[in-house]
């Protein structure tokens, strides 16, 4: 049956004098079509084109529902004539009226306008489009010595997606991690790691990205007992779909030190020169990720366990994940970077 729309879809996704057809798989419904539609870029002409499809097309599911399904960013394919590229494209809204056919395809873009929220505080503003999770948001709480512990992170896009020089793969990136100290009076933040990061992330293909920066590490101290680690890394993230709504996504990362380091000279010693992340992921569901870090030629380094599971699943309208971290070996903390320490804890994340 697919087939059979697929081949209909051919014959009458745009009128024959378009350069490039955008030919949309049918999903079987919205729900289905969350999980990512498929499309197909024909190119029609006797040369080349390179194009990422349309921003936006509109599809009826099988159901009768009309949605409007947007591209999801990636690398513009360059097509050979009578060729097809696929891209990937996920739902924005429902439709009520068709979107106007175009010969054109605008590369996606961010919103150029500002989004404003009314409260009780007052009005605020910012250009919420532009912001992305980057390191989970999340505080967890655990037994004895192991405190609490509080990250924020958020990764900025100051250009949008189709800025000349390809300045819509830069992102600044912020992550503020802090040591809660429970169970001593007043419950003082004993440490604080702050990691700003400014870096270049770059599509290869639907499945693989690489990122390529500049990541600095302080305890934000003064010049008597001031840690500060400047790196330059690598990294690469690949995903593989097992399936079922599973996904398996790997990201090795290498990186060399510049700079000073304050008054911890020996913390590469601890911290090492590379790391493996592994995540195991359910769309909607379980997620596991594991990051180990050392150095080879001392066997110091350390592990982080991410485990979190959308509490929106259970019925609700819950908006956050409840979330469990654990921590074994060197560096949790800058303060404490010669420490060895084991920790686990449990709380809640905004983001994951």
């Amino acid at each position: 049956m697919r087939l059979i729309l697929f081949a209909l879809g051919l014959c009458a996704a745009t009128p024959a004098a378009a350069q490039l057809r955008a030919v949309p798989a049918q999903p079987a419904s919205e729900v289905e079509a969350l999980r990512g539609v498929e499309v197909f870029l024909v190119n029609e002409t006797a040369a080349p084109i390179a194009d990422a499809g349309p921003r936006q097309i509109e599809v009826t599911a099988v159901d009768g529902t009309r949605l409007v399904l947007e591209r999801v960013p990636g690398p513009t394919p360059t097509i050979a004539p009578g060729g097809f590229a696929k891209a990937r494209y996920v739902p924005v809204s429902v439709a009520n009226v068709a979107i106007p056919p175009s010969d054109q395809h605008p590369p996606a873009k961010i919103a150029a306008e500002e989004t404003v929220v009314q409260s009780s505080t007052g009005t605020s503003s910012a250009f919420l489009d532009r912001f992305e999770p980057h390191e989970p948001v999340y505080g967890v709480f655990g037994t004895g010595d192991s405190g609490g512990k509080l990250q924020v992170s958020f990764a900025f896009r100051p250009f949008a997606e189709d800025a000349p020089l390809k300045l819509g793969n830069l992102r600044f990136a912020y992550t503020q991690t802090m040591f809660w100290a429970l169970r001593e009076p007043s419950g003082p933040f004993r440490s604080t790691n702050y990691s700003p990061e400014v870096y270049a992330d770059i599509p290869f293909d639907e499945t693989t990205r690489v990122a390529l920066g500049w990541r600095h590490d302080s305890n934000g101290r003064g010049m008597v007992d001031s840690i500060d680690v400047n790196r330059i890394f690598g990294r690469v993230e690949k995903s593989f779909d097992l399936g079922g709504d599973w996904r398996l996504d790997v990201a090795p990362q290498a990186w060399f030190y510049v700079g000073r380091f304050g008054t911890a000279p020996d913390v590469k010693d601890y911290l090492g020169y590379t790391a493996l992340t592994a995540t195991i992921q359910q769309k909607d569901g379980l997620k596991i990720a594991l990051t180990g870090r050392g150095n080879f030629d001392t066997r110091r380094g350390g592990a982080e366990l991410f485990a979190s599971y959308p509490l929106a699943a259970l019925g609700g309208g819950v908006g956050f994940y409840l979330f469990g971290q654990a921590f074994t070996g060197y560096g949790e903390a800058l303060d404490d970077y010669r420490v060895n320490d084991t920790h686990a804890r449990i709380g809640i994340a905004l983001t994951r």
